[in-house]
């Protein structure tokens, strides 16, 4: 890790180093680059997002991707596995269950706390030769210019500027390095929150992920550490402030008569979190000497639980992209040409938008109250129940839609070795 000075220039500055930013950081660190990761909140601070009392659903795309970054060993030991996923329509008949032994797979995916991924990627971060942390400090004004983007930073020891030749906004979906590179994001409010806690069950979950569609909004329940489970219950705003505002008791009351008996009786509720839902979707992957990644990019519906498995495949793409440039080029290739941006667009394209419709489509199916749309998933659970070919193709649905996925995401190393064993 290396000090940053009063003004320097760097190949990449990664704007947000939550959970997709630090992993683009450390997938880079093989490059010949010299990149800089700015966050506004230091790790150790409470409010930090990535160090939150969260917890997260990882695909298995996303832990080949954490093994490749040399941090999967840590998250995995607080990892859960889910080994099955069960899915219903309260009040109406249909249920389907995927199973991950039927697809060959030991696990369908795991859920971690945010708090456990961020550390051990800042944990490794910190040993980077060619990376430069700079946290906390807040980027105030961006500036694109024809061959590098200058930055101005507020930090405690007052404001410094920086030059990159290629800014990557990673700062969330309020991004300020998107909107100065004049890219545009649109917003749907969903008026759904969701209330999020930790609740211990009279019976062991056995890794059983349920998602089940109720009338007020999808609520789903995750095996979690210690036996316990991760409750995200999706609910009109009004309704979730109401219950909200329960004592445990009245909580679990609620809640287990909205999600039935199968985990017996819940016992007790941990503290309770509450996040407004919406969808944002950036009008472009690029913009001239800029890419833009995970929730600069794209804000999902956690119905799917896709949302950072998705922007983890942006890093993972913009990484192999940039390796591929160095590659071809040496030492000396620009990672903001517009050749390499035009590359890392094409490439995310079809994966982000056709994701995006997928989560927004199951969110206003199982929104609707209309009756005949209620039978068909009624129905539809049915046939998606008896059918091996539709459920292998759920269970790759977290591997994304691209044509081809990310070498970290396939397992492999970003670069080749050469045969002689010297990286490529």
């Amino acid at each position: 890790m290396n000090a940053v000075a009063a003004s320097a220039d760097y190949d990449v500055a990664i704007v947000g180093g939550g959970m997709v930013g630090a992993s683009l950081a450390l997938a880079l660190a093989p490059l010949p680059l010299r990149v800089a990761v700015i966050e506004a909140i230091a790790p150790e601070d409470g409010s930090q997002p990535s160090f939150d009392a969260r917890t997260i659903a990882l695909s298995n795309g996303t832990r080949r991707v954490f093994a490749g970054l040399g941090v999967w060993d840590e998250i995995g030991r607080e990892a859960t596995p889910i080994r099955r996923i069960h899915i219903s329509d309260r009040g109406r008949f249909g249920s389907a269950l995927i199973d991950a032994a039927e697809q060959g797979v030991p696990a369908l995916g795991f859920v971690a706390p945010n708090r456990v991924i961020g550390r051990a990627l800042w944990r490794r971060l910190r040993l980077g030769e060619r990376t430069t942390l700079v946290a906390p400090a807040r980027v105030t004004a961006a500036a694109v210019g024809e061959t590098r983007v200058a930055l101005t930073l507020a930090t405690a020891a007052g404001t410094r500027h920086l030059t990159t030749r290629l800014a990557v906004a990673a700062d969330g979906a309020a991004s300020l390095v998107r909107e100065a590179a004049g890219v545009g994001a649109a917003r749907w409010d969903y008026e759904q929150v969701a209330v999020i806690s930790l609740v211990a069950t009279e019976r062991f979950h056995e890794h059983v992920a349920y998602e089940r569609f109720t009338p007020t909004g999808p609520l789903a329940v995750l095996p979690g550490p210690d036996g316990r489970v991760v409750v995200v219950w999706t609910l009109a705003p009004a309704e979730a402030a109401r219950v909200g505002g329960l004592d445990d008791a009245a909580f679990l009351a609620e809640l287990q008569q909205r999600f039935g008996w199968r985990l017996g009786r819940l016992l007790a509720v941990g503290a309770r979190a509450s996040y407004p839902l919406s969808l944002t979707q950036a009008s472009a992957e690029t913009a001239p000497r800029t890419a833009i990644i995970g929730n600069a990019a794209q804000g999902l519906h956690p119905i799917a639980g896709q949302g950072f498995n998705l922007g983890l495949r942006d890093a993972a793409t913009l990484a192999e992209v940039l390796a591929e440039a160095v590659a071809e080029s040496g030492p000396g290739a620009d990672p903001g040409a517009a050749a390499v941006l035009d590359r890392y667009g094409a490439w995310r394209r079809t994966d982000r938008r056709a994701l995006i419709a997928f989560t927004d489509g199951l969110v206003r199916l199982f929104a609707s109250p209309f009756g005949p749309v209620r039978l068909a998933r009624g129905l539809g659970l049915v046939l998606f129940d008896l059918s091996p070919a539709a459920k292998s193709a759920m269970s790759r649905l977290s591997l994304g839609f691209a044509a081809r996925l990310p070498r970290l995401a396939r397992g492999l190393p970003l670069i080749e070795p050469a045969a002689d064993g010297r990286r490529a």
